[in-house]
């Protein structure tokens, strides 16, 4: 074929050459080249002396007028196919039975040993048999019904959980008492209820070429070019100089064709070509390749691409905020915040590390902390020291919220005016929380009143405080925090110089927390509301107010008295604040600026996505201004906190002013991101009276690990350090160097185990840190904050889908803690269990175990049950309706545990989704355990498993984007058998 059309061209060639050299020559008529010959589709047009001929092309048949395709599997010998043969057009294609391969001659079929592909999915032993495989456990336990994970113990009496049950396969204990065997998909039982008589519709029978079954079990046999070994199984090749001789009056040149192309298949490794194609790893296969992925990415349908697995995409993921990279993913935790267990967030109790830095009293709040003095004295301006209270002029204290309202136009106009402790947080689109003051916290060790509305505690119980929460609601706007253009709060100011004119609300506040939202909008018909237009915005505000006890009089109003007071005037506040957000007259004024809360659409910038409050547009990605920056909406960027000021927080729209000694002018830092940084402060190891320069070193045995500090910590104990000016307790001379997971008693003089709840990771510390959060460590002495744990037990039940996992996870588990769950299905629907991974000690003879039963009591039916790591992805059906599971571990070893899904399944479907999760072919290759632990398309696979009709509602260019092609395929032939009439 190569020839004729190398003839053709050439001879296209020299009429072109000539008719350039020779215009004169009379013109030839070409049809060939002209295409106007009748030659079919499928024929090749020669041109000869006089005129042309068609040639039907090979693979098809007739005179070159028209051609009709050769379906070469309708020939003798299936083709030469030994399984089945595809016929296409001018060609035909074998393929192979499940659990076969195509040989490299592209029409024998060989056995794939699917133990060689992570041990076949088994989590014992793998023994390959031609055509499929089977999973056999260790000595002391037995096959569970899922026919590869193994059950470790047996009970006595005739029940499945005893190993001696007798079922070859599957066991299942009867209403009546004793057990009921089952076959695997593929198998028969036998006439004695308990042995499993195989079929051809299990790995071909066994067979390599054809199964036949008959009455007494299948028989093989092979392909004509084949001949049946001793085993009465496979097959070898005869000799081709035999078949010929004694087939010669069935050889046609289109056989001789066939084995043409059989010799032309030459055995060659893909993957040393490019890699075969793929991105990541290639591995070789009989007669094929395949690839893989490295960890964090998937396989695309093209099975050559890799792309990488977003992890942020799915909930869950990190409590906080999460960071996406190739391959893997970082969790971050907010401000006040420390990452344990991997991927979860605790509290930080400042308090244990050296009381948080507090000269005097600690207290831990959630996300922060608080420093408070004794009486007779007063914070200092660095929130951790304590002076005497006539030291401290009330222009040092921080201002509170004050909330001004008053009648204009008829309407109520309020301002919340906040000069300090001003706090922007960003939440999702449309979303932002601004904070002012300092909020009072039930503490542990406080007691909280009846009413719960304020706390009482050994330091705090001279504060009374009432707190409320408000909900609001208001207008076609959105929430956005913006700069106003007009200096309202200076006109607001203006208009009520005058003192006849009175504030209609004038109320001090110790703490405002504004949340604004946008309300998601309504599905709206054609005739209804403007398309795209919003529904407004809700503002939940709470509010603390400190109950005045100058009022109190033993004569006329005790404390209960003003408290009732005090919230019938916050209730009129409420109200007053109300008409003023209903009539969008409500603004924000702080660090010299007036801010309004929301703004009508089309006020919005023209951006797709506009940024929140304190981002800024970089290219086309909202990012929050930096500490040490604030947001000026007048500038529209990010701008450095001006000397005198700082901020220590991301995405604010103001800096706090820094703290100044009286009358004394000191050197001002611009761009300063704490409060340590405004400048003029005293160093670490120094101190002042003020805690401004001049300042004096620390004296020998004190040390100072901070700025700006009014005294120096003593070392205790007497012990001294090497020189004066000292920075940290490390340079105090100690007797002994403590190692981590120890600290320093002074009284001692010893090195103390940190002790449960604690950790401590440095060397030479006289503390231990406590854990973060509700966590603690299985021990003392711990050295680590991935020692701390979660001990509550982790999970989702849900009736259609949920999943449970680990304490802790995907951090260790802790020691000696037990969960329970129960899984309850929907009347006429059963359990679908998918083990990802997981993982469990196995040094420790079984002292940590998952185990998944019908109830509570020891011999009722179990469905699964593990004490071993397991990193390979089982999927299996429950046993019973109702599913009792429950994880213990003991108080030796520790490990990552596991995270396990189901979904609950119409049970007119058992025996598809049995035969499904059993068919070994779902877990022998890389890409499908993969699917397994894709918790995206994981998703996709549940629905299909829950509801196997979903399957024909997923379009194939649907498919093909989420799955590998084999994926599809396996699932395909699944359902379609199932599903067939």
């Amino acid at each position: 074929m190569g020839a004729i059309w190398a003839a053709r061209d050439f001879c296209l060639f020299f009429l072109l050459l000539n008719s350039r050299q020779s215009i004169a020559l009379p013109e030839t008529r070409d049809p060939c080249a002209e295409g106007s010959d009748g030659c079919h589709i499928d024929a090749i047009c020669q041109t000869t002396q006089d005129s042309y001929k068609c040639t039907c092309k090979g693979g098809f048949k007739g005179d070159g007028k028209q051609c009709d395709d050769i379906d070469e599997c309708d020939l003798e010998y299936n083709g030469g196919c030994v399984h089945e043969c595809n016929n296409i057009p001018g060609n035909y294609r074998c393929t192979c039975y499940d659990g076969f391969n195509l040989a490299n001659d592209g029409h024998n079929c060989l056995d794939v040993d699917e133990c060689m592909f992570n041990n076949g999915g088994c989590q014992h032993t793998c023994v390959n048999t031609v055509g499929s495989y089977e999973c056999r456990c260790k000595e002391g336990f037995f096959l569970s019904d899922n026919q590869h994970t193994c059950i470790h113990r047996s009970v006595e009496g005739l029940n499945c959980m005893n190993k001696e049950h007798g079922c070859a396969h599957i066991c299942k204990e009867s209403h009546r008492g004793g057990v009921a065997c089952e076959c695997r998909p593929g198998f028969e039982l036998a006439r004695n209820q308990r042995d499993c008589i195989l079929t051809c519709n299990h790995g071909n029978g066994g067979c390599q070429h054809t199964c036949e079954d008959t009455e007494d079990g299948p028989i093989c046999r092979c392909h004509i070019r084949y001949t049946l070994q001793p085993d009465k199984k496979t097959c070898v090749e005869r000799d081709e100089a035999t078949a010929e001789s004694s087939d010669h009056n069935a050889t046609s040149s289109t056989e001789a064709d066939k084995r043409v192309k059989r010799r032309l298949s030459m055995d060659m490794d893909e993957c040393e070509i490019h890699n075969g194609g793929c991105e990541h790893f290639c591995k070789n296969t009989v007669g094929s390749f395949e690839c893989n992925c490295r960890k964090g990415f998937k396989l695309l349908s093209d099975e050559r691409s890799c792309q990488d697995i977003d992890e942020c995409y799915f909930e869950r993921t990190c409590d906080h905020t999460c960071v996406n990279s190739p391959g893997s993913f970082q969790c971050l935790c907010n401000k006040g915040y420390t990452l344990y267990g991997l991927a979860h967030c605790g509290d930080i109790n400042e308090c244990s590390v050296n009381n948080g830095g507090c000269e005097q009293g600690c207290e831990n709040t959630v996300g922060g902390y608080e420093c408070f003095c004794h009486p007779g004295y007063k914070l200092h301006w660095n929130k951790k020291d304590c002076i005497k209270a006539e030291g401290l002029t009330p222009a040092n204290l921080p201002s509170k919220p004050t909330l001004n309202c008053s009648k204009q136009h008829g309407g109520d106009r309020c301002f919340l005016n906040c000069q300090s402790q001003v706090h922007i947080s960003s939440g999702t689109e449309d979303s932002y929380t601004v904070t002012c003051g300092m909020p009072l916290p039930c503490l542990a060790g406080i007691q909280k009143t009846n009413s719960g509305s304020h706390c009482l505690g050994p330091e705090k119980t001279r504060v009374q405080r009432i707190k409320t929460t408000a909900t609001f609601k208001s207008g076609t706007a959105k929430c956005n925090l913006k700069r106003s253009q007009e200096k309202l709060w200076e006109r607001f100011n203006t208009a009520h110089s005058d003192f006849s004119f009175f504030f209609t609300e004038n109320v001090q506040f110790s703490y405002v927390s504004l949340r604004c939202t946008s309300l998601g909008q309504r599905t709206r018909s054609r005739h209804s509301r403007k398309a795209g237009e919003d529904d407004g915005f809700a503002i939940t505000a709470e509010f603390e107010l400190d109950i005045n006890l100058e009022e109190v009089t033993a004569e006329s109003c005790d404390l209960n008295c003003v408290r009732r007071r005090s919230e019938k005037r916050l209730r009129k506040t409420i109200r007053t604040l109300r008409k003023s957000i209903n009539r969008e007259q409500f603004h924000l004024h702080f660090a010299g600026a007036d801010y309004d809360l929301s703004r009508n659409p089309g006020q919005l910038p023209v951006l797709p996505g506009h940024c929140l409050a304190g981002q800024v547009l970089v290219g086309r990605k909202c990012v929050s201004c930096g500490v040490g920056t604030y947001y000026d909406s007048d500038q529209g960027h990010c701008v450095t906190c001006p000397a005198g000021t700082y901020q220590d927080e991301e995405g604010q729209m103001s800096c706090e002013a820094c703290p100044a000694p009286q009358g004394r002018e000191v050197t001002k830092v611009v761009g300063a991101r704490n409060m340590s940084e405004c400048g003029g402060q005293c160093p670490p190891g120094q101190y002042s009276h003020d805690g401004f320069v001049p300042c004096f070193p620390c004296p020998l045995g004190t040390y100072q690990p901070e700025v700006g500090r009014t005294t120096c910590f003593l070392c205790g104990g007497n012990l001294v350090t090497k020189h004066s000016s000292a920075v940290s307790f490390q340079e105090c001379e100690t007797k002994v160097q403590c190692s981590p997971g120890h600290y320093y008693n002074t009284s001692t003089h010893r090195c103390i185990r940190c002790p449960t709840g604690t950790y401590q990771g440095e060397f030479g510390q006289n503390y231990c840190v406590a854990c973060p959060g509700n966590t603690s460590t299985d021990f003392d002495g711990s050295t680590n904050i991935m020692q701390c744990k979660n001990r509550d037990c982790g999970g989702e039940l849900g009736e259609f889908s949920g999943y449970i996992e680990s304490p802790n996870y995907p951090g260790n588990y802790p020691a000696n803690i037990e969960c329970t769950w129960t899984i309850n299905p929907p009347p006429k629907r059963r359990v679908l269990i998918v083990v990802p991974e997981i993982y469990l000690p196995m040094e420790d003879e079984c002292g940590d175990y998952l185990v998944m039963r019908k109830s509570s009591l020891p011999n009722s039916v179990t469905t699964y049950e593990t004490c071993q790591t397991y990193e390979r992805p089982i999927a299996f059906t429950s046993r019973s309706k109702r599913l009792w599971i429950q994880f213990r571990s003991n108080e030796g070893n520790s490990a990552k545990g596991f995270q396990v899904l189901y979904v609950t399944y119409d049970e007119d479907y058992q025996e598809l989704i049995e035969d499904i999760v059993r068919d070994g072919r779902l877990y022998a290759s890389v890409n499908h355990q993969e699917i397994l632990k894709d918790k995206k398309l994981m998703k996709a696979l549940f629905d299909v498993l829950a509801h196997p009709q979903n399957y024909f509602n997923y379009t194939s260019q649907e498919s093909k984007e989420m799955f590998p092609k084999s994926f599809i395929r396996f699932v395909r032939s699944k359902v379609m058998r199932f599903f067939r009439p």
